[in-house]
């Protein structure tokens, strides 16, 4: 008799949106101002005792904390040459606030064009 197959672990993500704008020094040296969907996303497997992955107030508020001092910046006047670089310090500022076992797999900026870029963890 064959014996069933085991079930997978399956994995869960939980994922909000925020509107950031920004301003930056493009590679050919003009000045760019870009309006993003920061996206950013949580993952774990399996769900908590209140079937979810992350409490969504506390990764929005979280998100919220970290924008709030980037909304209508010049990168360059906080250390950061343009989306990469804000991607990075997002990752870096979100990453120890999700609580485990969830943790931080994308941080994603999206521009006015539809254009995304993803910063995978």
């Amino acid at each position: 008799m064959e014996q069933p197959a085991p079930e997978l672990p399956l994995r869960f993500e939980a994922a909000v949106q925020r509107q950031l704008s920004v301003v930056y020094r493009s590679a050919g040296g003009a000045w760019e101002g870009h309006d993003f969907t920061v996206e950013v996303i949580a993952a774990r497997v399996g769900l908590d005792g209140f079937d979810v992955v992350v409490d969504f107030r506390d990764l929005e508020a979280a998100l919220d904390a970290l924008l709030a001092p980037l909304q209508g910046r010049l990168l360059g006047d906080l250390g950061m040459a343009g989306p990469l670089d804000l991607a990075r310090k997002l990752a870096e500022g979100l990453a120890p606030r999700v609580p485990a076992p969830a943790r931080l797999t994308e941080v994603a900026l999206t521009d006015g064009r539809g254009r995304r870029m993803a910063l995978c963890l």
